[in-house]
């Protein structure tokens, strides 16, 4: 755009910082304002306020709040992405390493660490698919805290805002931990996300490498010790700078007083007296005196020349908050939030009613096939998912790790009348939505209507937030039980149904919506539809090619099937289908795709950025086809085909809860509904997955054409609801008519207030070694004292380093419960670190190394524990570290290869 057309007031700045970060300024009256927020052309937008008009600043590469979310024209600075990805996988690999060492097998680090070597080095290489998503959901949600709070200092540490950050971190880490205690690994994914931009933003934004210190602030993770030392609110901490070199700006006493400081950054020119400045191309606080900044975000920033110091802390850092997970969770429950083991989810959601004798008899057979055929095998599912529904019942959502479990669970079911005609499929379909993980293949059983028809919608937005296909095993198809015509409506639907029973067509769409199948048979020809069950419950299916058409109509589909590719399945279904498949040759394949005008971008060597100009109209799917330069085949032809349809709106529905939700106590959810296109009377529903309490949300809201609207829904969660707990709310908006609508979906924790914030005590007792020359034929032993004191009590006490055997006890000492623990280990495996959680995930630690010197004869070591010393014969060192008073410690230090960027946004991972 030329200069000329900004207001010259108060716009130029806002043209050079969009050119600066890649993006574009639009210059929009409010009735055009809708034009400019078209959210298929927008990756993420900066809203600014200027007299009449609205600024919006569509800033598709920025970044000033942090460490920028990918490299763009800073091809040498650290990211928050590059950080998050190398912390994950160094730790993942040190969990894969401690679990082999424990299982007495070979764990050989790769020379170069990525997703693909990882699980291969942790002998589970079909988890590649699930990691890589893991990883991307928490990079993701990482990035969008600039997004959501953008001007809010306590998610940056900006502003001298330790001691909220710092209570930000905490409760978000206690959220995960309770999260994955309820097996809600989503919801304890996007929370990490969130917690590791705000811990990482720390070392960028404050002074605490320029203090000289290499290592994390590990009081950033402690809720019970203290934030030291910071500047006084009065206290001046830096002097003016120009340019980009702000290297000297903080003042001497700063530090050499040690006096923790951050930068202020805001909207406006306001700071306070003397205060250093965040810094960067949105900060109007940097013209302020004393001028300049100092963050570290890339190598072009004020303190620029610190910025790998900074990322290589906050990487560290970023490691011991997961290591503190890790240690609370254990490491079975730390590869699962890091999806792990997730090769494949089988779930059924399950009609009980008295009829359905024949369709459960069926869905034990099949799950015990799968079980058995495929137990100890890669092919094995990670999960089993089962939600029962009948009338006016439906759930609970029982999910296992242990397929002989999920078989009794199966076996328990048992038919019963579900009284009048319709049952609650729909109920028990949300729950299975949202408490699967994503893009998981759910299979419905039923040979009934369905009374919660109001759930269409929410399914619907449900289903394309989570990308998970639903197919249904529909026993009605002769239409012999409970076919019946309630409107006329229905028998329209009789007339135009493209199934033998029209009750059927709401199924039917949403399968085709997910990329499922509605499938109708008899009872007694289920088992031949029942076999793509075993065929999708494989993580390692894709889709190639998929489409839905009206009958009547003859039509030709061509598709490539790559080398890369095996066991090809074509599923075709509906009435009486007449078709030929043949295969011709590459050559002869023509180009059967085609895009809408627009660019694609590499962002990483095996992701692209797609950005179109034009969305299309109605439901739509995302196909991708191209050469596979790897391939051993001449054309090298692939193609790939997103299951999930997509569909263009003018209504948009916004929601965010930055709050969590507390047993007992409601939570106010403010929402705002849009639109680009006619005004009116729109009708609002709003439900959640748990069949919490609901007031106040309102059941229409006019909006003017081009308009907007505010509502808000009040949610209560039962006193008695365990903490950690996710609900899911969805808020829809539908046009007069039914024309047109949209949906915002939020996850919400349910968090129990903590008193609690002390790590439990682990005191060694004492250690007994008696290690000769050859190690294997000796041992040494260990005991400890664990305690809580007057806090939650000792949930567990787990090895972290060490290949010995545990045994514990408890013993009541003057009122006191102290958990003795005994450890044995061959002289071979030297050091151990011990590991103990209370009952609100509060981790402490104690750990002992040997190093023994092999041509010396040793004897026993005692430690005083009273005097917290130790004392060892010759040849023999003995290292220890107990809680609050660590003296020095031994362990093994590993070196790891830290590899390039992955892509923060995916359009489909093939």
């Amino acid at each position: 755009m030329a200069s000329s057309g900004f207001d010259p007031g108060c716009c130029h700045i806002y043209q050079d910082l969009a050119q600066a970060s890649g993006g574009q300024v639009v210059e929009v009256t409010k009735a055009t304002l809708p034009q400019a927020t078209n959210p298929i052309t927008m990756t993420a937008g900066l809203l600014i306020r200027t007299s009449s008009l609205f600024l919006l600043v569509f800033l598709t590469h920025r970044q000033t709040l942090a460490f920028l979310p990918r490299s763009f024209g800073f091809s040498s600075s650290k990211t928050h992405k590059i950080i998050t990805h190398d912390a994950i996988l160094e730790t993942t690999a040190e969990v894969c390493r401690a679990q082999a060492l424990r299982e007495g097998r070979d764990f050989v680090l790769p020379s170069k660490l990525t997703v693909e070597s990882l699980t291969a080095a942790c002998s589970s290489p079909d988890s590649a698919k699930g990691f890589q998503k893991s990883i991307n959901k928490i990079v993701g949600s990482n990035a969008w805290v600039d997004f959501r709070h953008f001007f809010k200092p306590e998610y940056h540490f900006d502003d001298e805002a330790f001691f909220s950050g710092r209570a930000l971190i905490t409760t978000g880490v206690r959220i995960v931990k309770n999260s994955i205690k309820q097996q809600s690994y989503e919801a304890a994914r996007e929370k990490l996300g969130e917690v590791l931009h705000t811990l990482q933003d720390f070392y960028s934004h404050s002074n605490w490498i320029e203090l000289r210190n290499d290592a994390p602030y590990s009081n950033l993770i402690k809720p019970s010790s203290p934030i030291e030392n910071t500047a006084d609110p009065s206290t001046p901490t830096c002097r003016s700078c120009s340019g980009n070199d702000c290297s000297g700006n903080l003042l001497e006493e700063i530090i050499t007083q040690k006096k923790l400081t951050s930068g202020y950054f805001a909207q406006r020119f306001f700071k306070p007296k003397g205060k250093c400045s965040h810094g960067g191309l949105l900060d109007l606080t940097r013209f302020t005196e004393p001028t300049g900044g100092i963050n570290k975000d890339s190598k072009s920033s004020e303190h620029g020349d610190k910025h790998e110091d900074a990322a290589k802390v906050a990487t560290a850092a970023t490691r011991e908050l997961l290591e503190d997970i890790r240690a609370a969770v254990g490491d079975f429950e730390f590869l699962r939030l890091m999806g792990f083991t997730q090769a494949s989810v089988l779930c059924f959601v399950i009609d009980t009613t008295g009829s359905m004798s024949d369709d459960i008899a069926e869905v034990r057979r099949v799950t015990s096939f799968i079980i058995n055929s495929r137990k100890g095998t890669a092919k094995q599912p990670s999960e089993y998912i089962l939600v029962p529904f009948n009338d006016p019942d439906f759930g609970p959502l029982k999910r296992t790790t242990d397929p002989d479990l999920f078989k009794s669970e199966i076996n328990a079911l048992i038919p019963n009348d579900g009284g009048d005609i319709p049952e609650m499929c729909l109920s028990g379909l949300q729950l299975a939505l949202t408490g699967s993980p994503p893009e998981t293949e759910i299979f419905v059983f039923t040979d009934a209507d369905k009374k919660d028809k109001a759930l269409k919608s929410t399914i619907l937005a449900l289903i394309e937030r989570t990308k998970s296909a639903v197919s249904f095993m529909l026993t009605n198809a002769l239409g012999a039980r409970r076919r019946r015509r309630n409107s006329p409506q229905d028998d329209q639907q009789q007339v135009s149904s493209r199934l033998s029973n029209p009750m059927n067509e709401v199924y039917l769409e949403l399968a085709q919506a997910s990329g499922g199948q509605a499938i109708e048979v008899t009872k007694a020809t289920l088992p031949q539809a029942t076999s793509i069950i075993v065929e999708s419950s494989s993580a390692s299916v894709v889709t190639v090619f998929q489409a839905v058409r009206d009958p009547g109509k003859a039509e030709t589909f061509s598709f490539y099937v790559d080398s890369s590719l095996q066991n090809l399945t074509i599923y075709i279904t509906g009435n009486s289908p007449d078709y030929t498949i043949t295969s011709p040759s590459a050559a002869e394949i023509g180009e059967i795709l085609h895009m809408a005008t627009g660019t694609l971008e590499e962002i990483a060597s095996d992701q692209f950025m797609v950005t179109i100009n034009m969305m299309p109209a109605g439901e739509f799917v995302v196909r991708v086809t191209g050469v596979n330069s790897s391939s051993r085949a001449s054309d090298g032809l692939f193609q790939r085909q997103s299951s999930t349809q997509l569909r263009s709106s003018s209504v948009t529905v916004t929601a965010q809860a930055d709050e969590t939700l507390e047993p007992g106590r409601t939570l106010t959810l403010p929402f705002t509904v849009a639109t680009n296109g006619s005004g009116g009377i729109f009708n609002i529903r709003v439900s959640n997955d748990r069949s919490f309490l609901m007031t106040d949300a309102p059941s229409t809201l006019t909006l003017e054409t081009g308009g907007s609207a505010n509502g808000t829904v009040t949610l209560a969660a039962p006193g008695n609801t365990p903490s950690g707990t996710d609900v899911t709310v969805t808020i829809e908006a539908e046009a007069p008519g039914g024309t047109d609508s949209n949906y915002a979906v939020l996850r919400l924790s349910v968090v129990a207030p903590v008193t609690d914030i002390t790590p439990p005590v682990c005191e060694i007792v004492s250690v007994n070694a008696n290690c000769s020359g050859n190690c294997s034929l000796s041992s040494w032993d260990l005991s400890a004292n664990m305690t809580d004191r007057n806090g939650s009590g000792i949930q567990s006490v787990s090895v972290r380093q060490g290949t010995g055997s545990l045994n514990t006890s408890t013993v009541l000492d003057g009122g006191v419960n102290v958990t003795v623990v005994l450890y044995t280990a061959s002289c071979c495996f030297p050091q151990v670190e011990l590991v103990v959680v209370d009952s609100v995930g509060n981790v402490g630690s104690c750990g002992r190394s040997l190093i023994a010197d092999v041509s010396a004869s040793t004897s026993p070591t005692s430690t005083n524990t009273a005097a917290n010393t130790t004392t060892a014969t010759v040849g023999t060192t003995v290292q220890t570290s107990t809680n609050g008073a660590e003296r020095s410690r031994s362990l093994p230090v590993f070196f790891w290869l830290t590899v390039g960027t992955a892509s923060l946004y995916q359009l489909m991972q093939l």
